[in-house]
């Protein structure tokens, strides 16, 4: 299978590389706004170097590619319109109608927990705690906490209508991932020993524990993620489908039901069974 990575050297992205990269029957072509140094981390991979917000410029990648990941986009909360209205609305457009000119089975778009931020903002600090009752399924309403959410709503809705409308790409996958850290922050206690790490608190702190108890429901590891990846390119059955990137934590919010009976995703950590942050940090 040949699959367009766009976005790769991102904390998702890097994942895909260090965890699928190498499978047998998969081929990656990676394509990115820019190149990685040859003594970079990930400087040995060839790299398509164009913007998703150019239709022309990334059209040419997308010949004789099976499968699309799409993780390029402007990523923070706190983005204005403008910030993610080409990167994230025109980008993902160019995407679809790409993948839909060159004949691609499937699309996995990269959406985030924030199209339904809202609930968070709602019931925490309370939600971050074991015995919460809220559970959320694909079925809830969206609740958008940015102009970043609604962008990934935007892509998600526009992937149904490719997909239901014009049945061009013939899958498309929405992921809407909740926390994938990269090394050395690969745990739930990696965004609080990142906030140390930068002298923004102190072991211990209210700040610091806090952090700890949100990442044990929203981490999802690099490995369970590329997992979630893998299921995606392999399934057959999707048209259209949203599914919650998360490990098997116990105090999560987001239900992984959905992509366990349908993906088959079988994520092999759990927040919950960390009390302390490894032993090197």
């Amino acid at each position: 299978m040949n699959v367009l990575l766009t976005g790769p050297y991102g904390r998702c992205g890097t994942a895909i590389i260090d965890h699928l990269h190498d499978e047998p029957d998969l081929t990656f072509t990676y394509l990115n706004r820019s190149d990685r140094p040859a003594d970079h981390e990930y400087g040995g991979y060839e790299t398509v170097v164009a913007d998703v917000a150019d239709y022309d410029e990334i059209r040419p990648a997308f010949d004789g590619i099976d499968a699309v990941i799409h993780l390029a986009g402007y990523p923070y909360t706190d983005g204005s319109m403008s910030d993610v209205l080409e990167p994230n609305i025109v980008g993902t457009y160019n995407i679809l109608e790409a993948a839909r000119d060159a004949g691609v089975e499937s699309v996995v778009f990269g959406s985030t927990n924030h199209i339904m931020g809202m609930y968070e903002e709602e019931f925490a600090p309370e939600l971050y705690q074991l015995d919460f009752d809220l559970e959320l399924t694909r079925e809830d309403s969206i609740r958008p906490d940015s102009h970043y959410g609604s962008s990934k709503a935007f892509g998600e809705a526009l992937g149904r209508q490719y997909t239901e409308q014009d049945g061009a790409p013939h899958r498309f996958y929405a992921l809407r991932i909740c926390a994938v850290r990269a090394p050395p922050y690969d745990h739930p206690y990696g965004d609080a020993e990142h906030m140390v790490d930068n002298g923004e608190t102190e072991r211990g702190s209210e700040a610091y524990e806090r952090q700890v108890a949100r990442m044990k429901g929203m981490w999802q590891s690099q490995r369970d993620f590329a997992n979630m990846i893998d299921c995606c390119l392999r399934d057959s059955t999707v048209d259209f489908d949203i599914f919650h990137g998360v490990s098997d934590n116990d105090r999560r919010w987001f239900s992984i039901d959905h992509a366990r009976d349908v993906l088959g995703y079988d994520p092999q950590d759990n927040g919950e069974e960390w009390d302390a942050p490894p032993a090197d940090a």
